[in-house]
């Protein structure tokens, strides 16, 4: 079996769960910077779409330098107002003419961030969003690497990609704990609204969860309405923490209010961006949707980024569905790293370097995972493009 550069190794540390101290941290999809990730994905997966419509293949395109300014509210205890709109700058370079054939790129991402505004944000109306749209046409060197001769797409960067597996218990409760406010517990308050911010703070065996949840107004009689939601909602959390954990947890809730002065986290639409806070792209959630301080992590933006040959987006994706992969079929590994290196211009599926690194449970069967580990690199590195079609399609998370 040829190897692809694929390098694997036995590491010597304190696994997570065992060191004394961890920090884990994930915006909501309401959080601006987590809504500028979302409408840059939207956008990407909806030229994929368009692309593939048109002419069977996926061309060049980024859209992940979305900006999210922040507009002005009022909000108020039975519904307030906004009283300047957010605005969103649609920003990012597309190939809008092909084999002679022009694409309406500007009105497909424009259409595509409408969307997923009216999907995940039912509070926040047309009214209240400006959208701006200035996309770009991609430089043509990069352009290029999309129209050589080759089995695989070449890399369009020198960059890597990192994750780990599996997620540590303070990892799955903070992923987890916002997850379950939006599909679950927002069906029955709808006064939660989408911009929720869960810190976990793990000393040893206890954790503290910090939980920032936006109130949308109009669902919220007064102060002592909103006082109870407040605690319903702690209450609901302390509910779901056995499924993730034995260890002792303490719930924090909207700790800036000040309850005495009537000052509490109230919006009209559900989100900050209505009232001060601007978003970015990649400022926020890495692949797996998390903020992990005390893991390796890339800078990289993976969303908006090409589903093709843009290893930023790639290499991150694909590591973590080699590290999960490994860390769930390769029996006697506590804990895997995975880390994907490219070299700009070389076929993506031919990386300068695949690194596994895994902590061994203490048996003696190190050179067992390290070939099966190989083996299921070696595989992704094959299968590629089943990566490509998922983030096209959506079947993948970004953020």
């Amino acid at each position: 079996m040829l190897m692809k550069n694929i390098e694997v190794e036995a590491i010597h540390q304190v696994p997570m769960e065992e060191q004394k101290i961890e920090i884990v941290e994930r915006k909501g999809i309401g959080h601006p910077d987590s809504i500028a990730d979302g409408i840059a994905e939207a956008m990407s997966r909806a030229l994929c779409k368009e692309y593939k419509k048109r002419f069977g293949v996926i061309l060049h395109h980024n859209t992940d330098e979305t900006q999210i300014v922040a507009g002005r509210s009022l909000p108020a205890f039975g519904g307030g107002e906004v009283i300047s709109p957010i605005y969103i700058l649609l920003v990012g370079r597309a190939t809008n003419e092909f084999d002679g054939h022009a694409i309406p790129t500007n009105r497909v991402v424009v259409r595509a961030a409408r969307d997923y505004l009216h999907e995940n944000f039912p509070n926040l109306l047309d009214e209240y969003v400006i959208i701006d749209c200035r996309l770009g046409v991609g430089s043509s060197d990069l352009r290029d690497v999309f129209n050589r001769k080759h089995n695989a797409p070449l890399a369009n960067d020198t960059s890597f990609g990192v994750a780990h597996a599996p997620l540590s218990e303070t990892e799955s409760l903070v992923y987890h704990t916002e997850r379950f406010l939006i599909e679950k517990l927002r069906k029955r308050l709808p006064a939660i609204g989408e911009d929720i911010k869960v810190m976990g703070l793990r000393r040893e065996d206890r954790i503290s969860l910090t939980v920032a949840c936006a109130m949308i107004d109009k669902y919220v009689e007064d102060i002592d309405h909103y006082v109870q939601i407040k605690e319903q909602i702690r209450d609901e959390i302390e509910g779901i923490v056995p499924m993730y954990t034995q260890r002792e947890v303490d719930v924090f809730v909207n700790t800036a209010d000040d309850i005495d002065k009537g000052s509490c986290y109230l919006t009209v639409t559900g989100t900050s961006a209505e009232m001060g806070d601007d978003g970015s792209v990649g400022r926020g959630n890495r692949c797996n949707g998390l903020i992990t301080p005390f893991r390796p992590m890339s800078m990289e933006a993976t969303s908006g980024k090409n589903p093709l040959n843009h290893v930023g987006k790639l290499y991150n994706l694909l590591s973590r569905e080699i590290a999960n992969e490994i860390a769930a079929e390769v029996e006697g590994v506590k804990e895997v790293y995975v880390r994907v290196l490219s070299q700009i211009g070389k076929p993506i599926d031919e990386p300068l370097l695949a690194s596994v690194q895994f902590i061994p449970d203490g048996k003696q069967h190190t050179e067992r995972i390290r070939r099966q580990s190989e083996e299921i690199v070696d595989r992704w590195l094959d299968n590629i493009p089943q990566i490509t079609d998922m983030v096209a399609d959506g079947k993948l998370s970004t953020f």
